[in-house]
């Protein structure tokens, strides 16, 4: 199918959303980029906007409703991480059964029309774009960081070295079961001795 890639993309974007979220802790929630400035998300908050954001979205311009509340009933950690993988979930499984004439059929996006192919990139793009604040955000809380798209500082340093690509739970499954039982993700090998950036400053 021609728009195959954009469900394998979205299949693959749901894992990273949790995954990120996995390496945050319960106390973490609260925190966000400025200490009492709130035009910064905390943690809690992005979580929110993940599943609102998503929910009005798909309902809204891809005409997929899942049939459930966006939110979990107890806004924690771990519930925020099984509501997400539950309601994306079933959405996946919607784009699945969508064939090519609904993808290139226009819709609404905002004020404007739009193939639904097109709104789907934008809504990855979205997704992305905060799921990189959130790893900022784990960053400045001093956390270990695993793979996202590729090697991270904590995985090794730079593909160009070799660094590895590992992820902190393979799939959706094993992510539940593992944060349900403490945590089990991926050992981190740390940066090695070769600098992290292409071009580390000079002290």
């Amino acid at each position: 199918m021609r728009y195959g890639f954009l469900v394998e993309t979205y299949e693959t974007e749901r894992l990273k959303v949790v995954n990120v979220w996995s390496e945050f802790r319960d106390e973490d929630l609260a925190f966000r980029p400025r200490e009492g400035d709130a035009r910064g998300r905390s943690v809690h908050e992005q979580m929110v906007h993940q599943c609102m954001s998503e929910d009005i979205w798909f309902r809204t311009m891809l005409g997929i409703d899942v049939g459930a509340p966006p939110l979990p009933a107890s806004e924690t950690r771990l519930e925020f991480i099984r509501r997400y993988t539950e309601d994306s979930g079933r959405r996946l499984a919607a784009l699945r059964a969508r064939d090519e004439r609904w993808w290139e059929e226009e819709t609404a996006f905002f004020d404007v029309q739009r193939s639904r192919a097109w709104v789907m990139v934008r809504r990855i793009a979205h997704t992305a774009h905060h799921r990189g604040q959130q790893m900022a955000m784990l960053r400045m809380l001093g956390r270990a960081v695993h793979s996202n798209y590729g090697p991270t500082a904590d995985t090794g340093g730079l593909m160009a070295n070799k660094a590895p690509t590992i992820y902190a739970y393979p799939s959706q499954e094993a992510l539940l079961q593992g944060e349900i039982a403490g945590g089990a993700k991926q050992p981190l090998p740390g940066p090695g001795s070769k600098p992290v950036t292409e071009r580390p400053e000079v002290k």
